[in-house]
């Protein structure tokens, strides 16, 4: 593991992870639910979309699907679960406001402030699956100021895929370890760290909501782990 100074001399661009790790997805959604719908369990909803995503864009990488943005995706799994808990009646308009509310995601309390502390030093890009109008739209929603967006969409590959994280060296003219992966998640760290990035775990235990808290106990490989994104700053002197 390479000292906090020596990462900070090294790295000139710290790439995010957004779902989870600077947004809180879950939150944000039971605060929907509990607005529009209070009759459904905010919860198991939120939980119920994020867990068609993954086995949705595993359709994508075995070719079941052609290149699909996240809102689409997002989209696709919403109209499968709202049977399940009595919304099949949801007209057109009601659909699309709600599969919009992954634009709409609140930042964790310490994600904005974090990132202005960060920015002041390097280079702040996320590498999300999530596609670039998303990533924009949830960006002024909730204050979060990136110096550019950068998207699966971009490389038409979704993480953990190598093209993701290659590519965004590539793209400043980079070797890989000038740049850092941040992320709450360890299968996108490992990713990340197979094609020589360098990685900050952030912890975020409460990324599935309160009834389901995360193990954020620390793994051997990352560079750093850090309580949250203001940790983050601290240990990179910004």
């Amino acid at each position: 593991m390479a000292r906090p100074d020596d990462l900070a001399a090294s790295v000139q661009v710290l790439a995010f992870d957004v779902f989870g790790t600077v947004v809180d997805w879950h939150g944000s959604i039971v605060r929907e639910l509990r607005e529009r719908h209070p009759e459904v369990d905010g919860d198991a909803f939120a939980r119920a979309w994020r867990a068609g995503y993954f086995p949705a864009m595993a359709r994508v990488a075995r070719g079941e699907l052609g290149w699909t943005r996240i809102d689409d995706l997002h989209r696709m799994i919403l109209d499968e679960i709202l049977p399940g808990f009595g919304l099949q009646h949801l007209g057109e308009d009601q659909r699309q406001h709600l599969n919009r509310v992954w634009h709409r995601l609140a930042p964790w309390p310490d994600s904005v402030a974090g990132l202005a502390r960060l920015k002041r030093r390097f280079t702040i890009c996320t590498l999300s699956n999530g596609n670039i109008g998303l990533l924009t739209n949830m960006a002024k929603h909730a204050g979060l100021p990136w110096d550019c967006v950068l998207s699966a969409e971009v490389f038409h590959a979704y993480k953990p895929d190598p093209a993701t994280y290659g590519g965004v060296a590539d793209i400043f003219g980079l070797a890989p370890q000038q740049v850092m992966m941040v992320a709450a998640h360890h299968f996108d760290l490992e990713g990340a760290r197979a094609c020589g990035l360098r990685t900050a775990y952030v912890e975020r235990p409460l990324e599935n909501g309160p009834a389901q808290p995360k193990d954020v106990s620390p793994q051997p490989g990352n560079d750093l782990h850090c309580r949250d994104l203001l940790d983050l700053a601290d240990r990179l002197g910004a």
